[in-house]
């Protein structure tokens, strides 16, 4: 039996929640253990612009945010289990990283 790392990254939390359930369904299906899915701090990406770019005007700007969750999962199965993960549907704005030990 190897072990599994999952590592799921995305913007949308309720996406990354929809492809967590999924692999323990899968996990629970067939009796292996797993650990998780372990949230992990949530990274807030911030940039503010001017409105006008020409200079003219009141100083103005405009504030731009977008926050990255991240999610961990350890799968301990058999190669059956880890390629019914490999199947699962995941979203384009979901990013997956399975590492095996």
């Amino acid at each position: 039996m190897g072990k599994a790392r999952i590592k799921l990254v995305g913007k949308d939390p309720v996406e990354l929640d929809g492809v967590c359930t999924q692999i323990k369904e899968i996990a629970k299906s067939t009796g292996v253990p797993i650990r998780g899915p372990v949230p992990l701090p949530t990274r807030t990406l911030k940039i503010s612009t001017r409105r006008t770019p020409c200079g003219d005007g009141s100083d103005t700007y405009e504030k731009w945010t977008m926050h990255i969750h991240k999610r961990i999962i350890d799968v301990a199965g058999d190669e059956r289990t880890l390629r019914q993960i490999m199947r699962v549907k995941v979203p384009d704005t979901v990013h997956i990283e399975i590492s095996i030990e």
